[in-house]
C-alpha cells in the first residue's frame, strides 16, 4: 500500500495520552497508522477507525501483525456506535489533518495543482465536491467558503464557481484564478487553497464530527482517561478549546469578583493551558504541520 504520511506532534501525542499495558486506545483518524504504531510500541490495545478503506488497508499493513491492534471502518464523530463494545475506554485521540496521501494523489480530487474528478470524500460514500457546488444554491456556497474557508472573496468565488460547475480539480482552480483580482492573491499559499479547504471540509462533515465526537466525550472515556485531538484550522481548535474549558467546568463569572459564584466544577481536567504545537524541527522536516495544535483533557470524576 502506497499510504506514506508523516506523523505530527508524535511523541507530544504519545505522552499526552500515557499509553501502556493494559489500557485501551481509540484512534478515531487512523490515517497511515503513525499514531498507533507509537501507542501500541508503548504498550497500549489500540483500535484505529477511519472511514477511507485505503487508509485502513495501508495502517493495517503496517500494524496489523500484533495482537493488540485492530481496525474498524467509521467516522471519529460516530465512536459511541463504531466502538459500543469497548466502552468506555482510556485513550481517544484524533487528527484532524488530511493525509499527505489523500492530498497528493490526484484521483482523490483534493488537490488544486493536480487534475482530477473533484470528489473531495475520505470514504466512499456521499456527494461530491462537484455535485455539493451544483447542488448549493449561490448564497449558501458564498457563506460555505466564508465560514469553513475563511474567504474574504467568498461572493464572487461563489458566483463563478455556480456559473462554471467544474467537474476537475484543476477547472475548479482556474475558476477561483478568474474570480480572485491578481492583486490580491495571497504571497503564502495558492489562491485556491481556502476553497478547496472549505468544500472538502463540508463535503466531508468534518467540524459536525468533531462536534459529535467533543459531545461524546464524557461517555467514550472511563475516570482517569485521557483525549487527545490535534486540529489545523482556527475553526476547529477553537471548537475544541471551548468544548474542553466547558468540560473542565471553568469558572465563567466576570472579573473582579472576589470569589466564584457560578460553582464551576466539571468531570475533566485541561492537560494543556495552551495549544502544543510543532518544533522548528519538525516544521522543517514537514511543512504541513506548521498549522497543528494539540490539546487535551483528561476524565477525573
Amino acid at each position: 500500500m502506497d499510504f506514506q504520511h508523516q506523523t505530527v506532534l508524535l511523541q507530544e501525542t504519545v505522552s499526552l495520552l500515557q499509553p501502556g499495558a493494559g489500557k485501551v486506545i481509540l484512534d478515531g483518524t487512523l490515517g497511515g497508522g503513525g499514531h498507533s504504531e507509537a501507542l501500541l510500541a508503548a504498550g497500549a490495545t489500540v483500535v484505529g477507525v477511519d472511514r477511507d478503506p485505503v487508509a485502513l488497508a495501508a495502517a493495517t499493513q503496517r500494524v496489523g501483525a500484533s495482537t493488540r491492534f485492530q481496525a474498524r471502518q467509521g467516522n471519529f464523530g460516530d465512536l459511541l456506535r463504531v466502538a459500543a463494545d469497548l466502552l468506555p475506554v482510556d485513550g481517544v485521540l484524533v487528527d484532524l489533518g488530511v493525509s499527505s496521501p489523500q492530498l497528493d494523489v490526484a484521483e482523490r480530487g483534493f488537490s488544486f495543482s493536480k487534475d482530477g474528478p473533484l470528489d473531495m470524500r475520505m470514504g466512499p460514500d456521499g456527494p461530491t465536491a462537484a455535485e455539493l457546488i451544483a447542488s448549493t444554491d449561490e448564497r449558501d456556497l458564498a457563506f460555505l467558503l466564508k465560514d469553513l474557508g475563511e474567504e474574504p472573496f467568498a461572493r464572487p468565488i461563489a458566483r463563478e464557481l455556480k456559473r462554471a460547475l467544474p467537474t476537475r480539480t484543476l477547472e475548479a482552480a482556474e475558476v477561483v484564478k478568474r474570480a480572485v483580482p491578481r492583486k490580491a492573491w495571497p504571497t503564502r499559499i495558492h489562491v485556491a487553497t481556502r476553497t478547496f479547504q472549505a468544500l472538502r471540509m463540508a463535503v466531508n462533515g468534518e467540524l459536525e464530527a468533531l462536534d459529535a465526537l467533543l459531545a461524546a466525550l464524557p461517555k467514550l472515556l472511563k475516570v482517569g482517561g485521557r483525549a487527545a485531538v490535534i486540529s489545523f484550522h482556527s475553526l476547529e481548535d477553537r471548537k475544541v478549546k471551548e468544548a474542553f474549558r466547558s468540560l473542565a467546568g471553568q469558572c465563567t463569572c466576570p472579573p473582579g469578583l472576589p470569589v466564584c459564584a457560578c460553582g464551576g466544577v466539571g468531570d475533566f481536567a485541561l492537560l494543556t493551558k495552551k495549544a502544543v504545537a510543532a518544533s522548528e524541527q519538525e516544521i522543517e522536516a514537514n511543512p504541513r504541520s506548521r498549522s497543528a495544535h494539540l490539546r487535551g483533557v483528561e476524565k477525573i470524576r
